[in-house]
């Protein structure tokens, strides 16, 4: 299933590479004009009107203020408090509320006002429901989903402590695109997520890959947080072993000073170097970049998945002929 890349590991950082460590001021190529104007003001405003929260906002992302001007956003339901405290994460941690039964109509109601027709949808972390907000995240899926049109959903879901049941929810619910990031390399976890598991995360990517094998199965990864290029590589290898069609990688930014610091400024060329290793691997779509995040850009992800997947499928009729 999978195949390792031409190129090698130390071909990913060369001696050329500025690998700028981090001193409180960032390198050139991430220092870019936050855009807004557009559609930012009414996004917003329909927000916070619906009660509707985003990992947008939530997370501090850096892509924020150009995606609410596309008139798109990456919502964040089941409340905007974790369960677990990930030391990369920006996210409120502690004990959240109790899941409220009128979201999924109100973010539908959202979806529909501002003619969204590619809606990503996330969560915090559930630890303390039974099945983990699966339930919930099938809810909001079906109520998107129910609107008229062809409004495609993509989930990014937490690793529900590995109970595919729950899982199974989720992608009996219509979704189009299942997304779980493991977001680091196996030796980092320990640092950064200590309360996930490495295999747990491969595992849950396995099972939604092996229950729809023509859905996209989609995962990320930052670096920048003390990572090797070899481990990087690894990662993307266990993904694809794992059945994961789609990969992005992006850069670590600390969004305050309570989270983990940066360890180095990966690139552009390194994560040009990463792509193209990810392409040799096998996945059928890839978005590497210093702002890549894990649905920016989702949509066009999602169409180069399935362009991609049609044309393998086409070799496969062409072979078995």
């Amino acid at each position: 299933m999978t195949s390792g890349p031409t190129m090698t590991c130390t071909a990913v950082h060369t001696a050329s590479d500025l690998r700028a460590r981090h001193r409180g001021r960032m390198p050139d190529w991430l220092k870019r004009p936050i855009p807004g104007g557009g559609r930012t003001g009414a996004v917003r405003a329909g927000l916070a009107a619906g009660g509707l929260h985003t990992v947008c906002e939530e997370a501090s992302c850096p892509n924020r203020g150009e995606c609410f001007g596309r008139g798109t956003a990456t919502f964040l339901i089941l409340g905007d408090i974790c369960s677990r405290a990930c030391r990369y994460c920006h996210v409120r941690h502690g004990t959240p509320l109790p899941p409220d039964p009128t979201e999924p109509d109100r973010l539908a109601a959202f979806v529909a006002q501002i003619g969204i027709r590619y809606a990503v949808i996330t969560s915090v972390t559930r630890d303390d429901l039974p099945d983990g907000g699966a339930s919930h995240y099938a809810a909001v899926v079906r109520a998107v989903k129910g609107l008229p049109g062809a409004i495609r959903v993509e989930v990014l879901v937490p690793d529900f402590q590995g109970d595919p049941a729950a899982a199974d929810t989720v992608l009996a619910s219509g979704v189009d695109v299942f997304n779980h990031n493991v977001e680091t390399v196996r030796r980092l976890y320990p640092q950064v997520r200590p309360q996930a598991d490495y295999d747990r995360s491969l595992a849950l990517l396995a099972h939604a890959a092996a229950a729809r094998p023509l859905m996209p199965v989609k995962s990320g990864i930052m670096v920048g947080l003390g990572e090797s290029a070899p481990e990087i590589l690894q990662t993307m290898k266990d993904l694809r072993g794992s059945g994961c069609t789609v990969l992005t990688i992006g850069q670590y930014l600390q969004p305050s000073a309570g989270q983990v610091p940066v360890r180095e400024y990966v690139t552009p060329g390194a994560f040009d170097r990463y792509a193209r290793a990810a392409r040799e691997m096998g996945f059928s779509a890839v978005f590497s970049g210093p702002f890549v995040r894990s649905s920016y850009h989702a949509d066009g992800l999602f169409r180069e998945a399935g362009t991609n997947m049609r044309q393998v499928d086409d070799v496969i009729r062409m072979t078995a002929r």
